[in-house]
């Protein structure tokens, strides 16, 4: 590369630069920027403006060619994502990377679905925003997997309050020691057959509670962002602003300050290691289109580029103090990859409501927090940790008739009246921290851009499988006792990584023997880098993961920006 003379390196040289523009990312833009930091945002993929390449937003599926089902022609472009079905449909399948030209490996079957655009997968994921609590943050030190969180909820509790509070979370104060509450704003509500589901739960199983799910999407105009408004099209995008996004909720107010320069199709692949001053110095950048390598400085960079590109730039960044990966002293990096095992449920037909109906299309459904191995009553014998349920109840439509052979008038009449309801449910168990369970980059085989793919070797264990077999029958069981009928119970479980949570690879800890990061988010042994994505999570609880990301950045950039400030980075 060639020399920079003194005024084309003050260009490149910031404050800060964030890598990645996800949930995590969008909030470290916001923080350092609103902090006064001169921050350069990067992301591998394209621009995505907000309102404005929301292309499918408001169609309808007549709108599009096949109903907005892909063709076989399309789906080559993405073998591994189709497995899961995530981009099988015209108005979403934009936002998902085509397979071909983001190849990785597979020692063992793991699902990896990506988004490389700005905003990454905060446009597409499902909002579902729950606390951890100390049962979570402890539950290394209890059982005696993995190595113990160096925070407590006390710890991070604040800053839930502060996201939550900037994000816009909709939800019920619920008094449940497990999930504790936070600052929320109006919630949906339960339909009429969930309230009489939820009742009829309650009564049979005391200990357990079925509440309205959490959802970052809000329920009052906040800002310039509208209030919900029932479409349930969140995923293609919100043209309101209403569904949490980093387009919506975090780089605006980025944007505002003046302090953020965002370059998308910025391939990072490496971060840049000064030998003299234990520190990093930036970053190299591939650029996407030209593939021209570029050198960014800093003074602070924060990593957020998923947990797996995260990790894969780390491991990437090699240097003569780290010849196994930037901060990689412990051995750990790459390991300990969790997810959340998924699969196991049930479902039936709920009959006695037939005169009612609901209104709009509710970006939300039910939540039952974990009841298992909380105390001594409620513990296991064949395995540890815990689960949640996500489910929802509804009435089919026209389309239960798509594949009926039946005509004629009575058909016809029938077709305009709504069908019966059904009620179903599907579980987020937890993934213990496993050492073998790793990620790795394959030098042999590299991407367009000459860096190396990812190749993953991890699967869900026994203790994920005993798990999902009382997922399903305890699905069973509640649905059986609330007087749902027909019930059908699953006991499967998927490929790890289609959970779309994978965590850990660069977990946070006390001892840099045993992790790669300490208590506030910062490499051991390269104080001015931080990771706050999903790679620093040390154990995965069953709750989705997004809001402690959020919060885990939101106190990661207040101390770097103090510890800055003081010269103490």
């Amino acid at each position: 590369m060639a020399n920079l003379n003194l005024k084309e390196k003050e260009a490149r040289t910031f404050d800060a630069i964030v890598v990645g523009t996800g949930v995590s990312g969008g909030w470290a833009a916001k923080e350092l920027c609103e902090a006064g930091l001169n921050t350069l945002v990067l992301d591998r993929g394209r621009n995505v403006k907000h309102v404005e390449d929301y292309k499918t937003a408001s169609l309808d599926p007549w709108d599009m060619e096949f109903k907005g089902r892909l063709t076989r022609e399309e789906l080559k472009d993405k073998p591994k994502q189709s497995r899961s079905g995530s981009p099988k449909r015209k108005e979403t399948a934009h936002y998902f990377v085509n397979d071909l030209e983001h190849p990785y490996n597979e020692d063992k079957p793991f699902d990896w679905i990506r988004g490389y655009h700005v905003g990454g997968r905060s446009i597409m994921w499902g909002r579902q925003s729950y606390r951890l609590s100390d049962l979570d943050f402890t539950a290394n030190l209890t059982d005696g997997h993995g190595i113990d969180w160096p925070i407590r909820y006390k710890d991070i509790a604040p800053w839930y309050d502060y996201v939550e509070s900037h994000a816009g979370i909709s939800g019920n104060r619920d008094g449940i020691p497990q999930l504790p509450d936070g600052q929320f704003m109006p919630p949906f509500e339960l339909n009429c057959v969930e309230l009489a589901v939820k009742q009829g739960i309650e009564k049979a199983f005391p200990e357990r509670n079925l509440i309205i799910g959490r959802t970052a999407n809000i329920t009052v105009a906040k800002d310039h962002r509208g209030k919900c408004m029932g479409r349930a099209r969140c995923n293609r995008g919100c043209p309101y602003g209403a569904a949490y996004s980093s387009q919506s909720a975090t780089l605006p107010y980025a944007e505002k300050t003046g302090n953020m320069t965002l370059r998308p199709n910025s391939v990072v692949s490496q971060i840049l290691y000064d030998a003299d001053s234990g520190k990093a110095k930036g970053v190299l950048v591939i650029d996407k289109e030209t593939k021209e390598e570029i050198e960014y400085y800093s003074k602070i960079v924060f990593l957020n580029a998923s947990t797996v590109g995260s990790t894969a730039i780390l491991l990437h960044s090699k240097s003569d103090r780290f010849p196994d990966g930037m901060g990689n002293d412990s051995g750990e990096l790459g390991h300990n990859l969790m997810d959340h095992a998924m699969g196991a449920g049930a479902g039936g037909t709920v009959e006695g409501f037939e005169d009612r109906y609901f209104y709009g299309r509710r970006p939300t459904g039910f939540y039952i927090p974990r009841f298992r191995n909380l105390n001594r009553a409620t513990r296991r014998k064949d395995y540890l940790r815990g689960f949640g349920y996500q489910g929802g109840a509804g009435r089919s439509n026209w389309s239960r008739g798509e594949k009926s052979f039946d005509f004629g008038a009575d058909f016809k009449e029938q077709m305009f009246k709504p069908g019966p309801w059904s009620i179903g449910m599907g579980g987020f168990g937890e993934c213990l921290p496993y050492h073998d369970n790793r990620m790795y980059l394959d030098y042999d085989k590299k991407d367009q851009w000459g860096q190396p793919t990812v190749t993953f070797d991890a699967e869900f264990k026994d203790n994920e499988r005993s798990m999902c077999k009382d997922i399903g029958e305890s699905a069973g069981e509640m649905l059986e006792a609330a007087g749902v009928k027909n019930v059908g119970i699953r006991c499967n479980i998927t490929n790890i990584g289609l959970g779309i949570h994978e965590m850990g690879t660069a977990r946070m800890g006390r001892d840099p023997r045993t992790s790669v990061l300490n208590p506030y988010n910062q490499i051991h042994a390269v104080p001015n880098v931080f990771v706050t994505d999903g790679a620093c999570m040390t154990s995965a609880a069953c709750q989705n993961p997004s809001l402690t990301y959020m919060a885990l950045t939101a106190r990661a950039a207040e101390f770097a920006v103090k510890q800055l400030k003081n010269n103490n980075i």
